[in-house]
């Protein structure tokens, strides 16, 4: 998730070709679990809410993830302990707002609405000037995604989520990245993910129980392998192959996926206004990401 990290800098040409083609790959595979992931959400959402569909699904991740790893908590450092837990919050957070934003607007309209506030800082701290036409047209892009062509389509309280959502994104970016340096291996996700379904648990504890049948957990399990376990490993991988405006620039296809994913599974078709939204939405996420590729 999210192409903010282009203030940090970096080009394509940071790494070696092969880790480089194995980022890619890494980073496709990751969009895609996110998004397809998201859209089978849909029924859990629908059954149980989006704050006990991500509270079960951090608990089961951070479950299957812990008995791999087996982290050695007591030999980490206050430092390793407080990048864990800033990591761990910052993902409960962005994925109780993304859930419950989803669960109010389409998948499309919500993952550019993610874009908009990670894009605006990554051009804020690339001096702003002409780079300010990255946010206005990623701007642009979402209007023309809430209008379905005979009106609104942007729930206000779903799309005020959506914005939470993205100022997660933007930070999970930055601390996964610290995260990946800290820790061996996925020592650091493991850690994070426990926080994580800790954070999540005030919200999510209250419908839990509805989901405990055999069709509810199975269905929440299969659900934490696509979101978050498989994904966030993968992007924790890719981070450590590649220079974050690399990674960036692919991240920017995630509106696009988003709304592949919530045609095929959903049936949220989309109107040529609306994808001429998407593609405004992706071109300005790359074009920042690019914009910050040459920056020291």
């Amino acid at each position: 998730m999210a192409d903010q990290q282009v203030a940090a800098g970096g080009g394509l040409s940071g790494s070696g070709n092969a880790g480089l083609i194995t980022g890619i790959l890494l980073c496709f595979a990751s969009m895609s679990c996110i998004q397809f992931g998201a859209a089978f959400s849909a029924t859990a959402i629908a059954d149980f809410g989006p704050f006990a569909t991500t509270f079960l699904r951090l608990v089961m991740a951070a479950a299957i993830l812990a008995a791999i790893v087996r982290p050695p908590m007591r030999s980490y450092s206050r430092q390793q302990w407080k990048s864990a837990l800033a990591l761990g919050a910052t993902m409960a957070a962005m994925t109780l707002c993304f859930f419950a934003a989803i669960g109010r607007i389409p998948l499309g309209l919500a993952v550019a609405i993610e874009f908009l506030g990670p894009l605006a800082v990554a051009t804020w701290g690339l001096g702003g000037g002409w780079r300010l036409i990255w946010p206005l047209a990623a701007f642009i892009g979402v209007v023309l995604l809430s209008h379905d062509g005979s009106g609104w389509v942007g729930d206000p309280v779903g799309m005020l989520f959506a914005c939470g959502a993205g100022v997660g994104w933007g930070t999970y970016i930055i601390l996964m990245k610290k995260s990946g340096k800290l820790f061996k291996g996925l020592e650091g996700l493991s850690m994070s993910l426990i926080v994580a379904a800790m954070v999540a648990a005030p919200f999510g504890l209250p419908r839990a129980h509805e989901a405990m049948s055999p069709e509810g957990l199975g269905m929440m399990l299969g659900l934490a392998l696509l979101v978050p376990l498989i994904p966030y490993a993968l992007e924790m991988t890719a981070l450590r192959r590649m220079p974050m405006a690399a990674f960036g620039i692919l991240m920017s296809l995630e509106p696009a996926l988003g709304a592949l994913a919530g045609f095929l599974v959903l049936s949220q078709p989309m109107t040529p206004f609306q994808m001429l939204g998407t593609a405004l939405v992706v071109a300005a996420s790359a074009g920042v990401t690019s914009s910050g590729g040459g920056e020291a």
